[in-house]
């Protein structure tokens, strides 16, 4: 068994409970990326803590809360009462100002030691960081407890912990040996995999892309919540980053400001629909020019539930093997910003089965920086 805690009971949080819990009624695992990994599978995942904010949630029941307003993944599995009440949370820099009246927070104090507290109380092995995009010092604050709690610490949201460019939660980590994954999960197939892997093509087939965007739309309290520019600094460097690590010369199309990727508007009736526009214009053979436009529609909470699945279960099996700090080649095939990029997909996902099945990791040195 592997006993998760969920920071943040958002729309993310609702798919994965409600999949985890069908998955576990039917026996089926069609649409999971990768069934077993370690012996463990999607079964073997227990929600024991939940933490959130809002007073609306905040007391309630896990299979309750992730139904409360203003989530909006519909109830497609009766999960029923899981026995795990949602603990409040602290505010920090979890809620845009334009987004108090929706979330509605509790103001009470919340203290690093009661974070730490219910974590070893509810023997958590995995934290999982859910809170809105922007939340840096939130974010922070969550991978201190899960530390001192012991627990390893997946960090879904474009903050750079994993990535961090001074290597700092790499090292408490690994000196604590603590695994950590990290940062920004990827979506199942996602707008990243796909604006990777045309551009990867081009590459390969010796076009020279001059410039490409990715704009996204949808309706859910993310793309609300990121309708404040402020907040989207770290994410757009994370999409960025993504796309143009596949390519040699991607610093100098970003330096060009012929890149842009990232969130672009907030479409309420889309729901939880993330809508990408993909746009990629390069030159070929006698400098004839190529241009790629695509569209690409997904349940953007299915995308990311589908890799935190296995996200969780690599956390697990880290634990296990007694390995700590930032688990690198499963991060650089599950989330967009990792500390260290795979050029090409198929590298990435064979760092990630080499990890799965030999126990084998790509090196990392104290800073974070993979050793040579």
């Amino acid at each position: 068994m592997i006993r998760v805690a969920i920071v943040g009971v958002g729309n993310i949080a609702s798919m994965l409970v409600q999949s985890v819990m069908m998955y576990k009624s039917t026996g089926s695992f069609e649409g999971v990326m990768t069934e077993n990994i370690g012996g463990y599978r999607v079964n073997d995942i227990e929600f024991v803590a939940a933490l959130d904010i809002s007073r609306r949630k905040v007391g309630r029941d896990l299979g309750e809360a992730i139904f409360e307003h203003p989530n909006i993944v519909p109830k497609f599995f009766n999960v029923g009462r899981l026995g795990v009440v949602v603990s409040p949370g602290p505010v920090l820099d979890g809620v845009a100002p334009h987004m108090r009246d929706l979330f509605d927070p509790i103001e009470g104090r919340v203290d690093l030691e009661d974070v730490v507290d219910l974590l070893k109380s509810s023997r958590a092995d995995v934290v999982i960081n859910l809170l809105p995009v922007g939340s840096e010092e939130a974010s922070r604050f969550y991978a201190r407890a899960s530390l001192e709690a012991r627990a390893a610490f997946i960090n879904a949201i474009p903050v750079f912990i994993a990535s961090d460019p001074e290597g700092l939660w790499h090292r408490l980590y690994r000196e604590a040996g603590i695994p950590l994954l990290g940062d920004d999960i990827k979506g199942q197939v996602g707008a990243t995999i796909l604006h990777r892997m045309l551009v990867r093509l081009l590459h390969m087939r010796g076009i020279r892309i001059e410039e490409t965007y990715q704009l996204n739309v949808g309706g859910n309290t993310d793309f609300l919540n990121m309708k404040d520019e402020d907040r989207l600094y770290s994410k757009r460097i994370s999409k960025t980053r993504a796309v143009t690590s596949v390519i040699p010369y991607g610093d100098e199309l970003e330096r060009s400001g012929k890149v842009r990727i990232g969130p672009s508007d907030y479409v309420p009736f889309l729901g939880n629909t993330k809508v990408a526009y993909i746009y990629i214009k390069g030159r070929s053979f006698g400098g004839a020019p190529v241009t790629i436009e695509a569209k690409l529609a997904v349940d953007d909470k299915s995308m990311a539930s589908a890799v935190l699945v296995d996200a969780i279960r690599i956390a697990k099996l880290a634990m296990d093997r007694g390995h700590g700090g930032v688990i690198a080649g499963p991060s650089a095939y599950l989330f967009k910003h990792p500390p260290i990029q795979a050029g090409d997909d198929e590298i990435a996902y064979r760092w990630y089965m080499d990890y799965i099945e030999k126990g084998l990791d790509i090196g990392i040195n104290n800073s974070g920086q993979r050793i040579k």
